[in-house]
């Protein structure tokens, strides 16, 4: 027999609204922030703070921190089901090969050296599942103006992206998240940005938005999609920002672009130089 758990009346209360993040911050009865996003057939709870779905796995607040953890050799290298360590294998005895030789066994770190870990398949694919969480609560959070918590969030899902370009067993693994990095670079350049301009720090948002450019040119030159920069959304939504702030710069900030337009041209970045003097027009008009 069915329970009775309808969410009707909170759902009636709340209505949603098509084309915009429908999000809220509320209190639990635990006394814990959670995040709440309405969606067009319920509600979607996650908590505020640590991993959206409270879980701990393997006692750790992520799987990322678990990995890097195991990374850092804070682990013992023994594999894992549901938080409990399986019991340890017996060595396999070397077999002999044709003409009495014997199998060499598999090369063991050197002591004091910490053993290469290699992320298989299934690790990488609960990994991905975890950073979507964090995704959902980075653009709900941004769409509350929790920009700190975005921030957080976006440098956390960075670390997943290096993590399995690391380590992970295959070519797949390895690359599969590399598409979603402008986003996150992006995402996060814009928290930053919010941040400093909330609190009127207007400086620190175009460093923050620079860094941001400096980054996203980095990714396309080593994937090898130069021409891709120009060509990406992330780049023109941070260069918008960018633009709309330059002319709001205090006066004084014109020696500091003089000072960085010659730098760009002793080092012949010639694209960083044409955008300094738009800047420095900006500013005398």
């Amino acid at each position: 027999m069915a329970q009775k758990k309808d969410i009707s009346a909170l759902l009636k209360e709340w209505p949603y609204q098509p084309g915009q993040v429908n999000a809220r911050l509320i209190l639990g009865t635990d006394n814990l922030e959670r995040v709440q996003v309405r969606l067009d057939l319920g509600v979607l709870q996650m908590f505020a703070e640590g991993r959206p779905d409270g879980e701990q796995p393997f006692g750790f607040p992520s799987l990322l921190e678990y990995h890097e953890a195991r990374v850092d050799g804070e682990v013992e290298q023994e594999e894992v089901i549901e938080g409990e360590p399986k019991t340890p294998k017996e060595p396999e005895v070397p077999k002999e090969e044709e003409g009495g030789a014997m199998a060499e066994s598999p090369a063991e770190p050197t002591p004091g050296e910490k053993p290469e870990i290699r992320l298989t398949p299934d690790e990488c694919r609960a990994l991905r599942e975890e950073a979507a969480q964090f995704y959902q609560r980075y653009v709900a959070c941004l769409a509350l103006d929790e920009f700190e918590r975005v921030i957080r969030d976006t440098t956390r899902n960075l670390r997943v992206v290096d993590l399995c370009a690391q380590h992970a067993q295959n070519d797949h693994d390895k690359g599969v998240l590399e598409q979603f990095r402008p986003y996150i670079i992006m995402l996060r350049a814009r928290a930053l940005a919010s941040q400093a301009i909330k609190d009127n720090e207007l400086k620190a948002a175009v460093v923050a938005l620079d860094e941001a450019l400096d980054g996203l040119k980095r990714h396309f030159t080593k994937t090898g999609n130069e021409k891709g920069f120009d060509q990406s959304s992330e780049v023109r939504m941070l260069r918008d920002m960018r633009e709309a702030l330059v002319p709001r710069l205090p006066v004084s900030q014109k020696a500091e672009l003089r000072q960085r337009l010659q730098r760009a041209l002793e080092t012949e970045n010639y694209e960083l130089a044409a955008i300094l003097r738009d800047e420095l027009k900006q500013l005398k008009d």
